[in-house]
């Protein structure tokens, strides 16, 4: 059977990973993008399936719609991040909502992803308010991807407040145009089964 050697490995060891579970460990205060181009400092108290209890700095306890989340960060390095987050004008102009139903969201597959990662590609993502991140993927699970920003900052993009993934070629890498073009068969990790 055709695979991308190291995926399943990797997906075994890393696909159930939250960034929420990790801020909540840390203690510490996180920075959140959500949607409505709101920014908060928020130290998280817990990992709910849907929301998270966080206390927000100024305000107290609230609980958060997860997909109301765009994009998750230590507030350490805040100052880092915010100058890197640019807006592509086009996208904002669209005024999109969250998207809440799955089947609608803008796909990644994770067999697009692996190769992206592994080969250190530099990628740019557009967030449905038209955030623009343009980094490395370090690391993605079920519901997120970690990319370092220039200077190895990482954020972490909430994969349901993807709008686009494109490299520097400006190829997309979303599902409805990777189920036809399947660039992950072009990778150096892609194995064809000899009957494929």
């Amino acid at each position: 059977m055709s695979h991308l050697m190291g995926l399943q490995d990797y997906l075994d060891e890393h696909y159930q990973h939250s960034i929420f579970d990790q801020a909540k460990d840390s203690d510490l205060p996180w920075e959140i993008h959500l949607h409505g181009h709101r920014t908060l400092s928020v130290r998280i108290l817990e990992n709910l399936p849907y929301d998270l209890k966080a206390h927000v700095e100024g305000e107290g306890p609230q609980l958060i719609q997860k997909t109301d989340i765009k994009l998750i960060y230590p507030a350490s390095v805040a100052e880092q991040v915010r100058p890197l987050i640019k807006t592509e004008k086009k996208v904002m102009d669209l005024g999109l909502l969250p998207i809440r139903s799955p089947s609608r969201r803008y796909h990644v597959k994770n067999k697009s992803l692996f190769p992206l990662m592994k080969d250190r590609e530099v990628v740019f993502f557009t967030l449905l308010e038209g955030e623009m991140v343009k980094g490395i993927i370090t690391d993605f699970s079920r519901y997120e991807i970690t990319v370092n920003l220039k200077g190895g900052t990482p954020v972490t993009i909430l994969r349901h407040a993807i709008y686009d993934l494109r490299d520097k070629r400006g190829r997309s890498y979303l599902k409805t145009f990777q189920e036809t073009h399947r660039d992950w068969e072009k990778s150096l990790l892609f194995v064809s089964s000899p009957d494929a």
